[in-house]
């Protein structure tokens, strides 16, 4: 895939995602228009052992393994970061931040996306995670996506039911990368929108630790309860694999230390769900995931 210009070698991306650790990735390619990802999907059909794939947002839900990732990791940028109101509809590549995203819809007078301003993760991994908070989620206002099948490179638009969209889930194929999205949205005075939002990121640096690597929620909360709220009533606040513990702010935040490794992450994550599930026989779902190798866990 080198020759088609578009890919570097044994890249490390690990400063891209929020822990700051882990190993490179065999093949790495930032990708700015339609075309180029064309160009690279044939690349990479031609190759006698096509890689594995794995779309890189802003690498807040991710932990790369210590040895890296044997295959090809595609970061959007360019085109893929551009933001259109039209009429109330806000359409917006998969590679736009979702607190830009509610702030640029802020300050145009146009609400109903000010939750994402809570949430450090992408367009695209919004609608692949149906991502939400606060009261709302990517469903409740998702038009549409646009998806290319990474095999084939065939498109296709899909709305929230063709997507199933539920909690923390959707259809959406590990073979799709999503490239844009439509949402709809309503009126509402810049002020009032920028004070839903203040309320919310105050909220968050009350409740969620700060200032510390991290990669949000790790655990998907159970029907009717709350991930972090199990973890405290099982005494695992502080409960630690190395240099990865469980934040004693809350506890479905695991914070590491400068000299951590992603193992240790790993390790912890697979550590407390097996407490959980002996001490309360609740069996919690990784929110976060695992690109690479590790050990045996989870």
């Amino acid at each position: 895939m080198a020759s088609s210009g578009l890919v570097r070698r044994d890249h490390s991306f690990s400063g891209m995602t929020t822990y700051k650790f882990g190993g490179p990735a065999r093949w790495y390619a930032e990708i700015g228009t339609g075309q180029e990802l064309m160009m690279l999907l044939e690349a990479r059909r031609a190759e006698a052992e096509p890689p594995s794939v794995f779309v890189l947002g802003r690498g807040s839900n991710v932990v790369v393994s210590d040895q890296g990732f044997d295959g090809l990791v595609i970061h959007l940028v360019g085109d893929f970061n551009s933001i259109f109101i039209e009429s109330g509809v806000v359409i917006a590549g998969a590679g736009v931040s979702l607190p830009m995203l509610a702030r640029h819809c802020s300050s145009h007078g146009r609400g109903g996306l000010e939750f994402y301003v809570g949430i450090p993760g992408t367009v695209g991994g919004a609608v692949v995670m149906n991502a939400g908070g606060h009261g709302s989620d990517t469903a409740e206002w998702l038009i549409d996506a646009t998806l290319v099948d990474i095999e084939t490179a065939g498109m296709r638009i899909a709305d929230p039911f063709q997507l199933d969209l539920s909690y923390r889930h959707s259809t959406v194929g590990s073979h799709e990368l999503v490239t844009r999205a439509r949402f709809r949205t309503v009126e509402r005075a810049v002020g009032e929108s920028e004070q839903l939002m203040r309320e919310i990121t105050s909220w968050r640096r009350a409740h969620q630790p700060g200032g510390t690597f991290n990669a949000g929620s790790v655990f998907k909360n159970p029907p009717g309860d709350a991930a972090g709220r199990i973890i405290d009533a099982a005494g695992l606040k502080g409960y630690r694999r190395g240099g990865a513990a469980v934040s004693e702010r809350h506890a479905n935040f695991f914070v590491a230390e400068p000299e951590a490794c992603a193992q240790d992450v790993f390790d912890l994550v697979s550590a407390v769900r097996a407490e959980v599930s002996q001490r309360t026989g609740i069996d919690l779902e990784p929110e976060i995931r695992f690109v690479g190798d590790f050990g045996e866990g989870l």
